[in-house]
């Protein structure tokens, strides 16, 4: 090929692939498929869209109409008694954004370490430790011994260590770690011991930047058990503490509405102003929000993180 031949070549067009025909039965299952994972997704987000329409709907327009999407009368009536108090909900938001950044950065590290632990070969009581781990899934010590434990023992009572600890360890979270942290070769791990490292280090250093799918995945449980926990906190946090988690702060904003209009029904007075069923959504709206807007930042890793898992469960 002379000169003049290569320099038409480098200066012509591409050709382009050739697509590649599918056949007629190939398109029809691909836009089936497209039309169910469409609904899917819009059955998915329609309740969330029924719960903020009537959270903006007026109490008298959803005992008329019912729950819709889009409000007959707009109204912030809810919204502005459940920030009747923005000392009081700020302050919980605040306890509970504390409590859930410091458990998910303590409880990530501590099941990462133990389900690194429990998958090394030459851990010796691996198998042992991981029956009682997964023993704890099955029976439990019960309530009573459980709230001795915290109040009498541990003296934690009125404090939030009694909310943040038990959500530290999950035995089902330890199980899904040790089943990822398992695919990666021990090869690495032994290579790393003949370059002096120390198992510390290899665990920092190697193991955690490798299980980022894992880490996104099992962190966004722990934040989430810790951004909706109300059970621990009504058992160990008493009223008389200035600020609780936002969700028993909510909580018992429903209930007093509730117990209100229950006394006020039972004395034969009119009590219509209370917004309790608009109520009850602002405050699902005002609790899940804040998970809605984080959620797409780790969507990615969560779902390798599941997918991973399960393959190598």
């Amino acid at each position: 090929m002379d000169i003049n031949s290569k320099m038409d070549l480098i200066g012509s067009t591409p050709p382009r692939p050739a697509r590649i025909r599918q056949d007629k039965s190939e398109i029809i299952v691909r836009w089936a498929g497209y039309i169910f994972i469409s609904l899917f997704a819009i059955s998915c987000l329609l309740p969330f869209l029924l719960i903020l329409g009537t959270s903006f709907t007026s109490e008298s327009a959803v005992k008329q109409h019912g729950f819709n999407i889009w409000p007959h009368e707009f109204s912030t009536f809810a919204y502005q008694i459940v920030f009747e108090n923005p000392k009081l909900i700020i302050g919980s938001y605040l306890v509970t954004m504390g409590i859930t950044v410091v458990g998910t950065i303590v409880g990530l590290f501590i099941v990462a370490m133990t389900g690194y632990a429990l998958q090394r070969p030459d851990f010796s009581y691996r198998n042992r430790i991981s029956f009682f781990i997964y023993f704890t899934t099955l029976f439990s010590g019960g309530l009573v011994p459980f709230y001795l434990l915290i109040t009498q023992y541990l003296e934690l009572k009125d404090n939030y260590l009694a909310v943040l600890l038990p959500g530290l360890l999950t035995p089902f979270l330890i199980i899904m770690m040790k089943s990822f942290v398992r695919s990666i070769p021990h090869a690495i791990t032994e290579s790393a011991k003949i370059d002096g490292a120390g198992d510390f280090t290899i665990f920092l250093r190697l193991i955690l930047p490798m299980s980022t799918p894992a880490l996104a995945t099992i962190g966004l449980f722990i934040a989430l058990g810790y951004w909706n926990e109300w059970y621990h906190a009504m058992l160990f946090l008493s009223p008389d503490m200035d600020y609780r988690p936002l969700q028993l702060f909510l909580y018992n904003v429903v209930t007093s509405a509730d117990f209100i209009r229950n006394s006020a029904a039972s004395s034969n007075v009119a009590m219509s102003d209370v917004p309790l069923e608009t109520m009850k959504m602002a405050t699902a709206v005002v609790a899940t929000g804040p998970v809605i807007l984080f959620y797409p930042f780790v969507q990615r890793y969560f779902i390798k993180g599941i997918t991973v898992g399960a393959v190598k469960g």
